[in-house]
């Protein structure tokens, strides 16, 4: 029974040390793309954005398909859109000013 504090206090402290990343949201794709809605079909993505840069099979039950655009990803139950996710994109760095 006493080795449960002893174990809890050694453990406590590791919570501490946990790093967070954030990506700020004007770097995670051109807010100006539009994407495909919820509940689209598979024919209207089609028809408004075109062929896929690639197409990855259906995977599991219910089928899920990911179509991959330049920009964007295209999450599909059967044949309608359940997600669509905009790509990273890196902006240039910006040179730090010049001190004199």
């Amino acid at each position: 029974m006493p080795r449960y504090p002893l174990l809890l206090a050694l453990l406590l402290p590791l919570g501490g040390n946990a790093d967070t990343l954030q990506i700020p949201l004007g770097e995670q794709g051109a807010m100006s793309t539009p994407l495909p809605q919820r509940g689209e079909s598979q024919r209207a993505v089609l028809e408004r954005f075109g062929l896929a840069d690639e197409e990855h099979p259906a995977v599991g039950r219910p089928p899920i398909t990911r179509w991959d655009y330049r920009e964007f990803s295209v999450y599909f139950e059967y044949d309608h859109v359940i997600d669509s996710v905009r790509h990273h994109q890196p902006r240039p760095a910006t040179p730090d000013k010049e001190q004199p």
